[in-house]
């Protein structure tokens, strides 16, 4: 069972197990009956509009389908229902079906960028960053403590949403006025230097393996305001040990500041500052768009985390 079908990991990983196991039979989910993974011929088995992770019918709806379809392995991918999948197994100890991903705890602190910041608050692991909202828009801090030009980007949502880079305070203004329904961002540092991603796969605490990529050109582009979408269009992947030893240092110090062992799949988004040392923007908890790719080129933790669930 693949969950949120429609979105492009999904998609990604669906067809690296269709391609590597054409015995399996994939079922896929999604709340949105429009969702594009639904439409795609010969990518799945069977399709089914689900309930919302946060309704009171979801995990029910669930447990019939893994009962009633067999359901041997599950990916779990939308961040939000990795974290219920997480709250599900504190109040049960189990979780519907086998799946490879970490607690609670780490996913709901990685998951938050703002939660994210603040725990990496004053390390060499982020840039300067505030959390700022609508009712409090701390226009004298960011001034003060970040400058200009500065990058805000909401504190929740992939793909860049509500990105931008700010050249003064009027901009500042203007772009909360312009995005006044989004109700929280961050503001951050401006950093000049490569847009750098890094996948990888940790086992209870222990880092096993990580590839990195550098995203030069991006999906639609001209579309979003701050020229950058989240998805790209044109990259190249790179053998840097430091971008893994940097990324790896980083998950050791949240374990600490948790105490929660590193389980799963992180992806890290940094970028490097005008004297190249790297900085983490984001981590999501799940595979990343290029996992599909990175597959094709050898790094392939798909089949890893089939493994590692059977």
């Amino acid at each position: 069972m693949v969950t949120g079908i429609g979105g492009l990991t999904p998609r990604s990983i669906t067809t690296v197990i269709r391609k590597n196991h054409p015995d399996y039979r994939i079922i896929g989910i999604d709340i949105n009956a429009k969702a594009v993974g639904f439409f795609m011929e010969g990518l799945l088995d069977e399709c089914h509009v689900c309930p919302r992770c946060d309704s009171a019918d979801y995990f029910p709806w669930i447990e019939h389908l893994v009962e009633n379809r067999h359901v041997d392995y599950a990916f779990v991918q939308p961040e939000s229902e990795i974290v219920a999948w997480g709250e599900y197994f504190e109040r049960n100890g189990r979780v519907p079906c086998p799946v490879f991903m970490g607690s609670k705890k780490l996913s709901v602190s990685l998951k938050d960028k703002s939660v994210m910041a603040e725990l990496l608050e004053g390390t060499e692991f982020i840039p300067k960053t505030i959390k700022v909202t609508q009712a409090d828009p701390r226009f004298e801090d960011v001034e003060r403590e970040i400058g200009f030009p500065c990058w805000i980007r909401a504190t929740h949502g992939t793909g860049g949403l509500g990105s931008l880079k700010l050249e003064d305070m009027s901009s500042y203004k203007s772009w909360l006025f312009i995005n006044s329904r989004i109700p929280e961002f961050t503001v951050s540092e401006f950093l000049t230097g490569r847009h750098l991603a890094n996948e990888m796969l940790y086992y209870n605490g222990e880092y096993v393996k990580g590839a990195a990529l550098e995203c030069v050109e991006y999906v639609m582009a001209n579309t979003a305001p701050s020229k950058v979408t989240g998805n790209t269009a044109f990259g190249r992947f790179l053998n840097e040990d430091r971008i893994n030893e940097f990324c790896d240092r980083c998950v050791k110090y949240l374990e600490s500041k948790l105490g929660e062992p590193a389980h799963g799949i992180l992806s890290f988004d940094l970028k490097e500052d005008a004297a190249g040392e790297l900085k983490v923007t984001e981590v999501n908890i799940r595979h990343m768009a290029y996992t599909g790719v990175m597959a094709r080129v050898g790094f392939d933790l798909i089949e890893d985390t089939i493994r590692i669930m059977e």
